[in-house]
């Protein structure tokens, strides 16, 4: 059985990754891909409730306590869920993997890459997406449009500086994987990122043919 292909979606709040991340997966499965979504941290029942605590606004911990809880929550996402999908054919579409983890706890928190990419090795060993989709926006309008949350999460509390290195570190990122890494201009209409999006899919669904 062919395995299945695992792709990403990465990029600050209010970008509209879980739009893109619906339109994305109702594409593949109008050409026949066995298609499962799912978000980090979280995509386990286990990952779901280390997600509480991370998302917990009233929640008070270290930098890296933090980065050990969304690595600790991608284990048993990898175990339960994505290797076992793409091993039966199907495809993956997370909402954020690790390339969260060297914007968010990497360049917004300042946990060393060197202790990240230890973490990243001992998790996942060489895994990684077959297409990451990196949606980028200023900051200003990522917050514009996450205003209408009632409750901040933990994240989404901070302030300016920290979104500003989140999203210098995804940009060094796609600087570091251009191959791997799409950028899609977020800030464009959402016809125009779909008609992006399926220009980049194609050269996977044609590998994907038997």
């Amino acid at each position: 059985m062919q395995k299945g292909k695992f792709i990403t979606l990465e990029g600050i709040d209010g970008a509209g990754k879980s739009t893109h991340l619906k339109w994305i997966a109702n594409y593949l499965a109008s050409k026949g891909i066995r298609v499962l979504t799912t978000r980090e941290p979280g995509g386990t029942e286990l990952g779901e409730n280390i997600r509480g605590l991370l998302l917990d606004h009233r929640q008070i911990m270290h930098a890296e306590t933090e980065a050990l809880l969304m690595f600790a929550a991608r284990r048993e996402h990898l175990d339960k869920l994505i290797l076992p999908a793409l091993d039966q054919g199907n495809w993956v579409i997370s909402d954020r993997f690790t390339d969260a983890s060297y914007a968010y706890q990497g360049g917004g928190r300042g946990v060393s890459i060197d202790k990240l990419q230890i973490l990243e090795n001992w998790v996942q060993g060489q895994f990684q997406p077959d297409l990451t989709f990196y949606f980028d926006l200023s900051i200003e309008v990522g917050r514009l449009r996450m205003q209408s949350i009632k409750i901040a999460d933990r994240f989404e509390k901070e302030q300016n500086d920290f979104f500003h290195r989140v999203r210098a570190a995804y940009i060094t990122r796609v600087k570091q994987f251009p191959e791997r890494m799409q950028v899609l201009d977020a800030s464009r209409s959402i016809d125009d990122i779909t008609h992006q999006l399926e220009k980049v899919l194609q050269p996977l669904l044609i590998e994907h043919k038997p």
